[in-house]
């Protein structure tokens, strides 16, 4: 059984998302269940990837290309003015924690959290 990860990055900082991106690619490559999950200010680096260049575009688009964008928060992503280009982009949305994705979900499927 490979080890299951859920990696919640919260961070709209761009080193800090682009470190959740690769980490999320690494994992995938070594045969980890990996799940990304979009949350708080690093919502708005959803919008900032759609159709612009920023130094973190390519491996967005191969995290996203790859499956690893498990869920957009809704609430945060409605916040950050990033809703309708995560629903352009096909991304999920998760809101059953208050608007927001539930860590607990993930935990009772076995995954281990990992935040950024």
């Amino acid at each position: 059984m490979s080890r299951k990860v859920a990696i919640f990055a919260f961070n709209g900082e761009e080193m800090c998302f682009v470190h959740a991106l690769m980490n999320a690619l690494d994992m995938k490559d070594k045969g980890y269940d990996v799940k990304l999950i979009i949350e708080g200010s690093a919502t708005r680096l959803v919008k900032e990837a759609e159709g612009e260049k920023k130094p973190f575009t390519a491996l967005y688009v191969k995290a996203k290309d790859a499956g690893l964008i498990d869920c957009v928060c809704r609430a945060c992503a409605s916040k950050m003015e990033s809703l309708e280009s995560a629903k352009n982009q096909e991304l999920p949305l998760c809101d059953e924690m208050f608007g927001h994705p539930s860590m607990a979900r993930y935990m009772n499927d076995g995954y281990e959290i990992v935040v950024v």
